[in-house]
């Protein structure tokens, strides 16, 4: 249960960066290193002729929960449905029968007088 709280709650970014449309790189925590590739503006002011960058970086940022609720004496009918509906088939899950029932019991097995396969000669290799 801890560990549901924990991850439930932990906010974390990934950090991807592609070349062209590979994924070269992915950092979970810190920044994406990268492929050492990236385009450096150009020194001239003047230039207005720009090459679009193949490099990319992208961040996929994942909120975790804020409140967590605390009162777990207030359940609706629907949530005490569940947990008694619930917790009666996990106990019935692993409920078994007493004994074995065989109703082979009151049949006995044919008396073997002679082997069939042997009297077919077929005999299983």
């Amino acid at each position: 249960m801890a560990f549901v709280v924990l991850f439930s709650t932990m906010s974390f970014t990934i950090n991807m960066h592609f070349c062209g449309y590979t994924l070269v790189e992915t950092a979970i925590f810190h920044k994406a290193k990268g492929c050492g590739m990236e385009m450096e503006n150009p020194s001239t002011k003047g230039c207005l002729i720009t090459k679009k960058n193949c490099c990319d970086d992208k961040q996929l940022a994942i909120e975790g929960q804020d409140e967590l609720q605390l009162q777990v004496d207030k359940f609706t009918f629907e949530q005490q449905l569940f947990i008694a509906s619930f917790v009666h088939t996990y106990v019935c899950f692993f409920e078994g029968l007493d004994h074995n029932v065989s109703t082979y019991e009151e049949y006995k097995p044919p008396l073997v007088i002679r082997h069939i396969y042997k009297l077919d000669e077929t005999y299983l290799i």
